[in-house]
C-alpha cells in the first residue's frame, strides 16, 4: 500500500475480511508526513467503516507543524498568537503541539475484541514508550493523573485517545528530534510551565523509523499480553 501524502483525500484502501488474522498483532502502516486533517478523516474514517474482522492497525507517521485541542480542550491554553494552525479534533485532553521530527503512533484497535478497557490502552501506549527509551539506557516513567511519559520532569510524550463503537484511533506523540519552541507558545497538555524534551537531547541517535520500529514491536508484545498491568 503506497504511502499517504500531504494532499491526499482518499481513505485507505479496504481489505477482504480475514477472520483468521483479524485478531492477530496489529498491522504496522510506515506513512512518512501526512497533514493532520488528512490522517484524523482517515482513521475516522477507517473506524467508521471497519467490520468485526478488520485487522487492527498501528500508524506511524509524523505532521507538519500544526496546534490540536481536544474535545474538552481549552483555547486559552494558546498563550499567544502565531502562524501556527490550531485544530480542534474529536481526542480526549488539551492542547499539544505536532511537527516534523516528532513520531506519531496513531493506534486503531478494536479494544472490545481484545478484552482491552480505555485505561488499559493508555497504560500500553505510555508503557511502550518507557519500554522503547530503557532500551537506550534513559529512564523514564508515568504521572498519576497526567497522562503521558515523562523523563525527571520533563514531558517526552503525549497521549490521546478517542474510543467509538468499541474501537479506538489517535494515539501517542514521541517528542524525537523536532524544534521544540513552539511549545512555549502554549501551556503543553494544559499545565502552565510544563517542560518538554526529546529523545535527540538524552543521547539518543535513532532517528523516526527506528524508533517507531521499536515502539511498535513493544506496544504488539503489550496488546498480545493480556496479563499485562501498568504500574502506577
Amino acid at each position: 500500500m503506497p504511502p499517504m501524502s500531504d494532499t491526499a483525500t482518499s481513505p485507505p484502501a479496504r481489505r477482504p475480511a480475514a477472520a483468521p488474522d483479524a485478531a492477530g498483532p496489529p498491522r504496522v502502516r510506515q506513512l512518512g508526513r501526512v497533514a493532520l486533517a488528512d490522517a484524523y478523516a482517515q482513521m475516522r474514517h477507517f473506524t467508521a467503516e471497519r467490520g468485526p474482522h478488520t485487522p487492527d492497525e498501528i500508524w506511524l507517521l509524523e505532521h507538519p507543524p500544526v496546534y490540536t485541542l481536544g474535545l474538552a480542550g481549552r483555547p486559552e491554553h494558546l498563550r499567544r498568537d502565531t502562524a501556527i494552525p490550531l485544530e480542534r479534533i474529536d481526542r480526549g485532553g488539551q492542547i499539544t503541539y505536532h511537527g516534523p521530527g516528532q513520531l506519531i503512533a496513531y493506534v486503531l484497535i478494536d479494544l472490545a475484541r481484545r478484552g482491552l478497557g480505555v485505561r488499559q490502552l493508555v497504560g500500553l501506549l505510555e508503557e511502550s514508550v518507557i519500554r522503547t527509551l530503557a532500551g537506550h539506557g534513559v529512564s523514564a516513567a508515568r504521572r498519576p493523573g497526567a497522562p503521558g511519559v515523562y523523563v525527571r520532569d520533563a514531558k517526552i510524550a503525549a497521549l490521546g485517545l478517542r474510543v467509538r463503537r468499541g474501537c479506538s484511533y489517535h494515539g501517542l506523540a514521541l517528542n524525537v528530534s523536532m524544534d521544540l519552541s513552539p511549545f512555549e507558545s502554549i501551556d503543553p497538555c494544559g499545565y502552565p510551565g510544563l517542560r518538554v524534551t526529546q529523545t535527540a537531547a538524552l543521547g539518543i541517535g535513532e532517528g523516526l523509523d527506528a524508533l517507531g520500529e521499536q515502539l511498535s514491536a513493544h506496544l504488539i508484545h503489550l496488546v498480545a499480553n493480556p496479563n499485562f498491568r501498568a504500574a502506577p
